[in-house]
């Protein structure tokens, strides 16, 4: 057996981390303050995109994720991705146009489409533009059952998780991270901790003197009453608003992916999405709204992913990002390979923690 690791917080990320070190034949425990699926991942509108105006070496890293997802769904059993693909209009249209020029240079499946093909694509949508962009390769997934299929996975191939379990601290000896204190009062050893606890992270990494500069900005996701008839393909995003259906019918409405932050007014702005949603889908007009989620989104704060080691924290792997549904497979590949075998693969250079992170005394 090899290296003892200890990953902290039982979302997407921590899953899949987990199922990728079980296949470097490490001696997996993952701990987790609820029972699996983590409050990032659950709050998610988990959408698997590699759209959004970023950088040409973050595209290609969220494109690799893509493919990612499409291995993992061949080896763990009860993961389905929904390949839906994406319509979307929520730019200008000579913003939309660059954009897609952009993105289709760098190899992505982007396309202009007119109002009559936009039809054929969604054909429950009203009022639509003259113009949009389609991206048939993008996907949609239930985000806890994803979340705890991994989690399953990684189980059967011989990890241990250990539920409502909350890390309090981090435990030291001989001068390296060796383990958790947990809020029970146990220690919890091993080689490597690994921390995929979302805004949690930064609180453990105190527990060390350490400051890492994470955001954590409110996202409010509406969710309607669930819909007998399909309504939606794929996944829509419009100026008002992004919305996809569930398999089990309901309509998930953000301001964008991430939801915006409803400052205490959460029914007001949960019932002005589904007002919208009502004016732009036919079919929608009943639906009522069923839930309102408020999530948390773990941010560092120059907007990218902190993956690796701290410096002067021997024996302390940290992996803290947003977009986690989408990045959950490239994170955990690459993040599990460098823990077993202290290879760093070169596509995580511009997500080095240390970047982010104050020491003790600086």
């Amino acid at each position: 057996m090899g290296k003892r690791v200890l990953v902290v917080g039982a979302g997407i990320i921590g899953a899949s981390v987990a199922w990728h070190l079980t296949g470097h034949d490490c001696e997996v425990t993952i701990i987790d303050a609820s029972d699996g699926g983590g409050l990032a991942t659950r709050n998610s509108f988990a959408w698997i995109n590699a759209s959004w105006g970023n950088p040409e070496w973050y595209f290609h890293f969220r494109r690799r994720s893509m493919a990612g997802w499409r291995n993992l769904e061949r080896n763990v059993p009860g993961l389905s991705v929904d390949w839906c693909g994406g319509l979307l209009w929520d730019l200008p249209q000579a913003e939309l146009a660059a954009y897609a020029r952009q993105h289709a240079g760098w190899g992505y499946g982007i396309r202009m489409v007119d109002r009559d093909e936009a039809l054929k694509i969604e054909p429950s949508l009203k009022n639509l533009p003259e113009v949009a962009l389609h991206v048939a390769e993008e996907g949609m997934l239930e985000p806890v059952a994803a979340s705890n299929s991994v989690l399953a996975a990684a189980v059967a191939r011989g990890a241990r998780f250990i539920d409502r379990t909350e890390a309090m601290s981090l435990h030291f000896h001989a001068g390296r991270v060796a383990g958790i204190e947990t809020t029970n009062g146990e220690t919890l050893s091993a080689d490597e901790v690994l921390i995929t606890a979302g805004a949690e992270t930064a609180r453990l990494l105190e527990t060390a003197g350490v400051s890492l500069a994470i955001d954590a900005p409110p996202g409010l996701i509406a969710h309607s009453t669930i819909s007998a008839s399909k309504l939606l393909n794929g996944l829509v995003m419009t100026p008002d608003f992004h919305v996809r259906q569930t398999r089990e019918g309901r309509l998930v409405i953000g301001t964008d992916f991430a939801g915006g932050d409803p400052q205490g007014r959460d029914k007001e702005m949960a019932t002005g999405l589904l007002d919208n949603v009502r004016t732009m889908v036919r079919g929608a007009e009943h639906l009522e709204l069923g839930f309102i989620t408020v999530g948390h989104r773990p941010t560092p704060r120059d907007g990218y992913p902190a993956i690796g080691r701290l410096a002067g924290l021997d024996g302390l792997y940290v992996a803290v990002l947003h977009s986690g549904v989408t990045l959950a497979p490239v994170v955990g590949e690459l993040a599990a390979r460098e823990i077993a075998t202290n290879v760093r693969d070169p596509d995580l250079t511009p997500y080095d923690p240390n970047r982010t992170a104050l020491q003790p005394g600086q």
